[in-house]
């Protein structure tokens, strides 16, 4: 199997591991409905909504993973890369990552499953996001200086 399938297949695999997270975190939370009496307010429109919004995020991660295991970066790590990455998904967004994952699959897994708490939840969470994402950059800006910073001016943190 050549590299380009072995990358894309390790990009599937991992994402789909993600909507996983999405669906059990939007499982909890319809829990966590029923115990405080919450309606569910699933509907066909809003079921397809947050299929969508689902594909949409595993498709951007996919993309964006890729890019990491074509550059043999790790997508996981706790300290800065070794590269940085600016083509593919990151033309258009800096964390293509969270927006596919954090925003997207979250907030589509809490639509399909119609549970008003996940939808709070998701949208609650993000504040904590993108600190985490400030922090990062804070990080980029010293491993990566003038790079980082032309990067940056062309391209939103988010969309």
């Amino acid at each position: 199997m050549g590299i380009i399938n072995t990358n894309l297949i390790k990009s599937v695999l991992h994402n789909l591991g993600v909507v996983l997270v999405g669906f059990i975190l939007a499982f909890i939370a319809s829990g966590i409905d029923t115990l405080f009496g919450l309606k569910n307010f699933a509907a066909e429109p809003i079921l397809l909504i947050g299929i969508l919004l689902i594909i949409l995020g595993f498709s951007i991660r996919v993309w964006a993973t890729y890019y990491f295991y074509i550059n043999k970066m790790k997508v996981i790590v706790l300290h800065t890369q070794n590269k940085l990455v600016t083509s593919g998904p990151f033309r258009f967004s800096r964390n293509p990552l969270y927006l596919g994952g954090n925003v997207f699959i979250f907030l589509g897994a809490s639509l399909a499953l119609g549970t008003p708490v996940g939808v709070i939840i998701t949208i609650l969470h993000l504040p904590i996001v993108d600190m985490m994402i400030r922090r990062e950059e804070t990080q980029l800006e010293k491993t990566f200086g003038k790079d980082w910073l032309e990067y940056k001016k062309k391209v939103h943190r988010w969309i």
